[in-house]
């Protein structure tokens, strides 16, 4: 029985195959390796090059099991990655998208990550291609530190190890369920990732790229718009953090800002007691308004400087765009992430 099984969904993916199975063979995991292989409505050739590649994959001692179907439109990733996994006999699992290359390292230092934290998920550092190819995003998934995987997961950059590199057992898996099935437009991989913070799983990332990340417009992740993602954030936000505090100040008197106000449940909306900015019109108006129906009172928060503001702080200012003035204003507050803000951008 293989120990570890590399879950592979495909749909349409033969321009990048070749390099993507090559990957799964170079492996230098010692251990027994199996490749479970699941098309999702494939009509190019896919099936076919998972073929040829088959004498490779058995010289290597890696076992291939492959199925799929050929329903006139696809069933989502979510679906596919479900089917590998129920087809698959490894006690760890590690994704991998059919478009993005592996190290020759990957599966063997997540492997030994893994034993070490068994019941988180395992992510790794990565890099794109095209090279520079979303660089902020890279950044920041690169420079996390092992804390703030946990702190900086509702950010609207999705889960704080991503998906191309997740790694984990069989147990940690199982213990979710298995990914959301409802196709084209769910995040699956975000709702996963939460239902497991939820329930307890933790966080790891190993501090090595393992992975090239291949960015093109026929990702999946452009399928999903940024508005169902927000609403996700919110709603776990309100469940892990919110719930928790009797009140708090919004970080960002601007759009940002006022959207997430707007977004919150009511009870929540009457925890804001601030908004706070550094710009001195928004200050200067005194008060942000909301209207959310004539027949209802209008709630007034007042705008303060960010100086005079106290926490806990849901801060909606995006990091790395204004040259260190922001993170330089955090910082002279003295303030620990995790426990006097969080980072909602």
């Amino acid at each position: 029985m293989a120990e570890i099984s590399v879950i592979l969904p495909v749909h349409n993916a033969d321009k990048w195959l070749d390099a993507c199975l090559d990957s799964v063979v170079r492996q230098s995991f010692p251990g027994r390796l199996e490749l479970s292989v699941y098309f999702d409505e494939c009509h190019d050739g896919s099936e076919n090059i998972v073929d040829t590649w088959a004498p490779r994959l058995k010289q290597r001692d890696i076992q291939l099991v492959a199925s799929g179907h050929h329903d006139a439109t696809p069933r989502g990733v979510g679906y596919a990655k479900n089917q590998a996994v129920r087809q698959s006999k490894g006690q760890y699992l590690a994704f991998l998208d059919s478009d993005d290359v592996m190290h020759c390292d990957r599966v063997a230092e997540q492997h030994a990550a893994a034993t070490t934290h068994p019941s988180a998920i395992v992510g790794s550092q990565f890099h794109r291609e095209p090279e520079g190819s979303t660089a902020r995003f890279t950044d920041w998934a690169n420079s996390l530190t092992q804390e703030q995987l946990y702190t900086q997961i509702y950010t609207s950059h999705g889960p704080t190890v991503i998906m191309p590199t997740w790694f984990c057992s069989r147990e940690v898996f199982d213990k979710v369920g298995g990914f959301d099935e409802g196709g084209k437009g769910v995040p699956e991989d975000l709702l996963f990732f939460y239902k497991h913070i939820e329930l307890g799983g933790g966080v790891y990332r190993v501090d090595r790229d393992l992975l090239m990340y291949r960015y093109h417009q026929e990702a999946v992740t452009f399928s999903i718009s940024e508005q169902t993602i927000w609403n996700h954030r919110v709603i776990f936000l309100e469940k892990q953090v919110l719930s928790k505090w009797q009140a708090f100040t919004i970080w960002n008197a601007g759009k940002q800002g006022r959207k997430l106000f707007r977004s919150l449940t009511p009870e929540n909306q009457a925890k804001v007691v601030f908004f706070c900015d550094v710009d001195k019109n928004k200050i200067s108006k005194g008060y942000y308004v909301y209207e959310e129906s004539k027949s209802q009172p209008k709630p007034r928060i007042p705008v303060i400087s960010f100086k005079d503001a106290k926490p806990p702080f849901i801060i909606c200012v995006k990091m790395g765009l204004t040259e260190g003035g922001f993170e330089n204003n955090l910082e002279s507050l003295n303030l620990k992430e995790g426990a006097d803000f969080y980072h909602f951008n």
